[in-house]
């Protein structure tokens, strides 16, 4: 439903967004960003005295806002609002901050896009995400509401039996935007529709020649391009002149051994840019001729793929890609083109930060920036183009200071065979180089495709708060680094790829940064399967072992997931391998070896990780006389939600390390 209702309540809750309170004290100007970054935190007063006990509070505070677009004429703001169990959008009125709409939709709901489709109204797309470690995943649904709060309308709900994604808010027709409809079903249809923003009819204007497909369109809102896989999870592309043209192939994944996606079309049409896997090395970015078949490399990084498009400030034009390794870098087609420029001014202003546009007014003149970085969750300003003028809008969790904070610094690891690994270390302020600290090997989850990066990350900013250094590895399988690097963890969960952290933790020892008597293992999901089989694989490595939401029983997740659909079935046979072959890297089946004591947590409505996983390690750890501790919700899922869950989670966890590794305890 669209609720409109408790204003007042929410108008307070958001009152320290307004006026000057929105903005980072040591970054109200763009002058002072570069002043800020330079700034020496105060070290503890001796770097062998235990750091004092960790305040949870700043880290379990929730954001005030999310994301922030500006309206095509400037006169409003729509922001995303997380709330303890949902995020919401809520739409601003820049001349007085007054709250004048909002979306809210329920429970384990999340606004994970949104769009001003003309200069009253806001579309938004919706997910769902059950805990707060999930991926939200999109359902389909669009809903509407102008900036006053009046006319909302769910434009596609589930009621429809189909799935709609907004494809081209069509920034010259305020009545019409284009999305994306698939079929529900084991073989699903995709089409593109024109929809009416204020009643939801639509009428249809392309179908796709592959099934669950995305579209790519030209400035006129032509479909050109479409991709997307079948049951095999084969990717295909293709391509065509114009609306009512034949499409034609151009990227086979079966042949070419790679996956090529369209990412738009240079100013004159004439070129079309295209993201491409390589078969070994990271991805990279071409220019395409489609009268030719002519392919010419732009942009490619030694080490990483790009993490994102950069584009025209309208967010319709690609100009060049960003790349995060060892910081923040931008590359452009073009660099002395006038978008060019703009980007390069904006990262003057803020050195050391990831800089983006998020929105513009329709006439250029106003801009919504973001900067970020690892010790700044994120700031977001307005700038005046024609003023030259930057004024703050808001920062999320206002209440860190970057100076008093630990940098995060890219390192480099040699893994047995010989693959490069990468990954981040952060280590507490006023520890000395050379002086081993107790550590926190924190394996990240997915696994395949998800990486860490270079960006604030919550849970290792608590941790070097409480004296661990934080190592954090993009291990065989991760994404960022290559279509080979992410193949190489294919089938080797708890081979390999456990191998790749276990060589990790003794390149730490090496280095003097991790006191060997002195380390932890700790993840999420799939990471806090990596915690356990790196306590059972590695028993004298690893002082504690950490497992929050986690999977370790294969076979009955390979049971499950394979049951579900074809198309999942056959990733779980090309990923993990086949079902006969879990039990042998199932950490319940491996409890006899651990002799580290374990903290499992779980939530009972987890459908990513059922809590039975957790309830059956239990088990097997109590069966082979392993200390362990539990902490388990019935109401949670993948991720503790509920601020008190939270609080107490947390306390466990750092109380846990501190009995076992010796840092400190929670207040």
């Amino acid at each position: 439903m669209i609720g409109r209702s408790e204003w007042a309540w929410f108008a307070a809750m958001c009152v320290a967004c307004a006026g000057s309170a929105m903005a980072r004290p040591a970054m109200a100007q763009p002058a002072m960003a570069q002043a800020a970054m330079a700034q020496t935190a105060t070290p503890p007063s001796s770097p062998s005295s235990p750091p004092p006990a960790v305040d949870l509070d700043p880290f379990l505070k929730r954001d005030t806002y999310g994301d922030i677009k500006i309206s095509p004429t400037g006169e409003y703001y729509a922001a995303t609002v997380p709330l303890e169990d949902r995020t919401i959008l809520v739409v601003v009125r820049r001349s007085d901050k007054a709250i004048t709409a909002k979306l809210h939709i329920g429970e384990d709901t999340v606004i994970a896009d949104f769009w001003w489709v003309n200069a009253e109204r806001v579309v938004a797309s919706v997910a769902e995400k059950f805990g707060r470690n999930d991926t939200p995943s999109l359902t389909g649904e669009l809903i509407a509401v102008n900036a006053d709060g009046k006319r909302g309308k769910w434009l596609a709900s589930r009621e429809e039996y189909t799935y709609a994604w907004m494809h081209d808010d069509l920034p010259d027709d305020d009545r019409y935007i284009l999305i994306t409809s698939m079929s529900t079903g084991e073989n699903p249809e995709t089409a593109l529709e024109k929809m009416d923003v204020y009643d939801g009819s639509r009428s249809p204007v392309a179908s796709a020649p592959v099934r669950a497909a995305r579209f790519d369109s030209d400035a006129s809102g032509a479909a050109r391009f479409a991709q997307g896989s079948g049951n095999d999870n084969v990717s295909k592309l293709y391509y065509r002149d114009k609306n009512g043209a034949p499409w034609r192939l151009v990227d086979d994944e079966s042949v070419s051994g790679t996956v090529v996606s369209a990412m738009g079309f240079s100013a004159d049409e004439k070129t079309a840019y295209l993201w491409s896997e390589r078969k070994t090395g990271p991805d990279a970015i071409e220019a395409w001729n489609p009268q030719t078949g002519e392919r010419r490399e732009l942009l490619r990084d030694a080490i990483v793929d790009p993490s994102g498009m950069l584009y025209t400030p309208d967010g319709r034009t690609p100009i060049g890609a960003r790349f995060l390794h060892e910081g923040h870098r931008m590359a452009f087609f073009e660099p002395e083109a006038p978008a060019s420029k703009l980007y390069r001014q904006l990262q003057k202003a803020f050195p050391q930060n990831a800089v983006a546009i998020t929105s513009a007014t329709r006439d250029g003149k106003l801009l919504v920036v973001q900067v970020w970085n690892d010790r700044n969750p994120g700031d977001f300003y307005v700038f005046d183009t024609v003023a030259r003028k930057m004024d703050p809008i808001f920062s999320r969790r206002i209440w860190f200071d970057p100076a008093k904070l630990p940098a995060t610094r890219s390192v480099e690891i040699v893994a047995r065979d010989g693959l490069k690994l990468y990954g981040y270390l952060t280590v507490p302020l006023g520890q000395p180089t050379g002086t081993p600290a107790p550590m926190v090997l924190l394996p990240h989850g997915g696994p395949f495709g998800i990486h860490d990066d270079w960006s604030f990350d919550t849970e290792t900013q608590m941790l070097t708060a409480a004296g661990y250094a934080v190592l954090r590895v993009n291990y065989r399988g991760s994404g960022h680094y290559g279509r080979a690097f992410t193949q190489k963890g294919a089938k080797q969960w708890g081979l390999a790829m456990q191998d790749d952290l276990t060589d990790a933790t003794r390149w730490a020892i090496a280095q003097k940064i991790a006191d060997p008597q002195r380390i932890c293992i700790y993840g999420a999901s799939y990471g806090g399967y990596a915690a356990l089989m790196g306590a059972a694989k590695e028993p004298d490595l690893y002082r504690c072992a950490v497992g929050y939401v986690g999977v370790y029983d294969l076979e009955k997740m390979h049971k499950q997931d394979s049951a579900a659909t074809r198309r999942l079935r056959n990733w779980m046979l090309d990923w993990l391998g086949p079902r006969e072959a879990m039990a042998a890297i199932s950490p319940t089946g491996m409890a006899e070896k651990i002799r580290a004591p374990v903290f499992l947590a779980a939530g009972g409505k987890d459908r990513n990780a059922p809590i039975e996983h957790s309830e059956k390690m239990e088990k097997a750890l109590k069966a082979a006389g392993v200390p362990v501790e539990t902490l388990y919700y019935p109401q949670e899922g993948h991720g503790f939600y509920t601020e008190a869950h939270n609080r107490e989670y947390y306390t466990r966890l750092l109380n846990f390390l501190s009995k076992h590794i010796g840092g400190a305890p929670a207040k």
